[in-house]
């Protein structure tokens, strides 16, 4: 059964709002949180953490939220060069404040694939990388 809905003449006027995106800041070296930050430093702190939890391992997170790296180790670096770019814009995307992904710079040395990358949010550019092991 779908729900009908009825308008009874009169014009139904609606706005998106967008929620503050204030959290705490999270001290890396100290492993503990202080004070709070909004915008354009939240969503850098957002993007750290995207890219730097595996995606699946935790339960407290939702199976949207992380980044897929172990899976890339033994694989031919053309195959992980190009999955790990695949894989920054997927993960990031799921975030609604980042609009795009762009500004790929790929290097590779040993054992490693190390991506520079520009996300674009509703609060400003955040120049980022990531370095995965393959």
């Amino acid at each position: 059964m779908i729900p009908e809905v009825i308008n009874d003449g009169l014009t139904l006027d609606f706005e998106e709002e967008i929620e503050p995106s204030n959290t705490f800041k999270i001290n890396n070296q100290l492993d503990r949180c202080y004070g709070t930050i909004d915008e354009l430093e939240s969503m850098k702190q957002a993007v750290f953490l995207m890219l730097n939890i595996e995606r699946y391992d935790y339960l407290i997170y939702s199976w949207n939220t992380g980044f897929e790296a172990n899976d890339l180790i033994g694989q031919p670096i053309a195959f992980v060069v190009s999955e790990v770019k695949r894989r920054i814009r997927e993960t990031l995307l799921q975030d609604d404040r980042i609009t795009e992904i762009d500004s790929f710079i790929v290097t590779t040395n040993k054992n490693k694939v190390h991506v520079q990358f520009t996300a674009h949010t509703i609060y400003g550019e955040i120049p980022s990388e990531k370095e995965v092991d393959y």
